[in-house]
């Protein structure tokens, strides 16, 4: 299995900045295998949908939401198991919870984290 655990989040103002962490562990994560994975980064705020903001796949490749393009950056430590989100000028509506994914290869299944709230203020 895979257990994600993100990190980093809080209140900030807006123009400010935050760094997410997403942490997988599990009986079948090694760095091998973790490098092998698409991680991705969802946000969902009170009633609305959970949209996707970032994935980054094997060899760093990376996807990003139109909302967040050049002022995210996803990044990835295969050593550590973690992946990250770096969040530059922040804005009011980039407040939700965040939440890690990964669809794991060669299992099909999906992981979530319990996610962690960032609060933009005005």
């Amino acid at each position: 299995q895979v257990q994600l655990v993100e990190s980093g989040g809080g209140l900030v103002q807006a123009g400010g900045s935050l760094r997410l962490s997403c942490t997988a562990s599990g009986s079948i994560v090694s760095e091998t295998t973790f490098g092998r994975n698409a991680m991705t980064w969802y946000r969902q705020a009170p009633g609305k949908q959970r949209d996707l903001v970032a994935t980054i796949g094997f060899g760093g490749i990376t996807n990003y939401a139109d909302s967040v393009k050049g002022r995210f950056t996803i990044s990835r430590h295969n050593g550590r198991n973690t992946v990250y989100l770096q969040m530059n000028s922040l804005k009011p509506e980039d407040t939700a919870v965040y939440y890690c994914n990964t669809k794991w290869l060669g299992s099909g299944m999906d992981y979530w984290g319990k996610g962690t709230l960032v609060t933009v203020s005005s």
